[in-house]
Parts: structure tokens; C-alpha cells; sequence
């Protein structure tokens, strides 16, 4: 997975932490929760606010 696979990386997301409720995470959690992803293999660096804005409202569109 990279950075623009948005919807599964919520989806695995919401596997690995299913006790978690997204708008409580902040973006230094959920870009390290990202990076510790099995299949994640993308540049870290490449990161960004809007990218982590977007998995986390996937996110909560996925847990609903």
C-alpha cells in the first residue's frame, strides 16, 4: 500500500485497531499507526496533513 491508497488503509485501520474511534486520533498517531501497517510500504516522508485528513475521514466512513 502507498499514501494514496486511502480506502484500504482504512480499512486495515479499522482491523488493527477496532477499539479506537478515529476522531480521537491525532495525525502524529495516525501517520505512525499508518507506517506500522503490514502492507504499507511507501515513503514516509510523502506524508501530509490533507492525506491524513483524508485516511482519517475514510476511516470513520469505513467504521460506520
Amino acid at each position: 500500500m502507498r499514501w494514496t491508497d486511502i480506502n484500504d488503509i482504512a480499512i486495515e485501520l479499522c482491523e488493527a485497531h477496532p477499539e479506537v474511534d478515529p476522531l480521537s486520533v491525532n495525525f502524529v498517531d495516525l501517520r505512525a499507526w499508518v507506517l506500522a501497517l503490514p502492507e504499507f510500504d511507501d515513503d514516509p516522508n510523502h506524508s501530509g496533513e490533507k492525506i491524513l485528513e483524508a485516511i482519517q475521514a475514510a476511516w470513520i466512513e469505513e467504521r460506520d
